[in-house]
């Protein structure tokens, strides 16, 4: 565990804060006046969910969480969990509350594997890869003349999750996606 001093809480770090883990969404250090600096951070809790905003001042110090990585596949979800199984061990199998996974799950189809954060060998979260590619199920078809809009268009992808894509995009297309904003990235040429 490593001791991080008020300037190396930094965003994506993960850090013990009231004996519980919580991942760093934003740090901001400034100083007011002739005062000392403070690093301004919103911290969310691995465990809950719920959002803080605490200011490290310059003589504080925190430890970084103790956290290991396993990869797990996903399997499905039903409505209020989605489950996974650890790579390798089927039998080992656990899920997330679907509203702490949702933004991320939208983007998997089944048998995706994924890699698990976990802390005291307790799964916390996932962590899905930047860019996947998913078939386009249903795209309602081009109108010409129609760039009033911006030339975009509202498809939904194999797992279900809607992305606007541009006019040229048809139903069985593959298409690349950034899972952090959710856009159209590219057209993947199949094979």
């Amino acid at each position: 565990m490593a001791v991080l001093a008020y300037n190396e809480i930094l965003p994506k770090k993960i850090i013990n804060y009231n004996d519980a883990p919580f991942e760093v969404l934003s740090a901001h250090i400034f100083r007011m006046q002739k005062r000392k600096p403070v690093n301004q951070t919103r911290l969310r809790n691995m465990v809950s969910g719920s959002v803080l905003e605490i200011s490290f001042h310059s003589n504080e110090t925190v430890t970084e969480a103790d956290t290991e990585h396993m990869n797990a596949v996903y399997l499905y979800s039903n409505g209020k969990e989605s489950w996974f199984a650890e790579e390798g061990n089927p039998k080992n199998r656990f899920s997330f509350p679907a509203e702490n996974v949702h933004d991320q799950v939208q983007w998997l189809a089944q048998n995706t594997v994924v890699e698990v954060l976990t802390y005291d060998e307790k799964p916390m979260t996932i962590k899905i890869p930047v860019k996947v590619e998913l078939e386009v199920k249903e795209a309602p078809p081009a109108v010409k003349g129609n760039t009033v809009s911006g030339g975009t268009k509202l498809a939904t992808v194999s797992t279900g999750a809607k992305v606007n894509v541009p006019l040229f995009i048809n139903p069985g297309d593959i298409i690349r996606i950034n899972t952090d904003t959710g856009d159209y990235a590219e057209r993947v040429e199949k094979a």
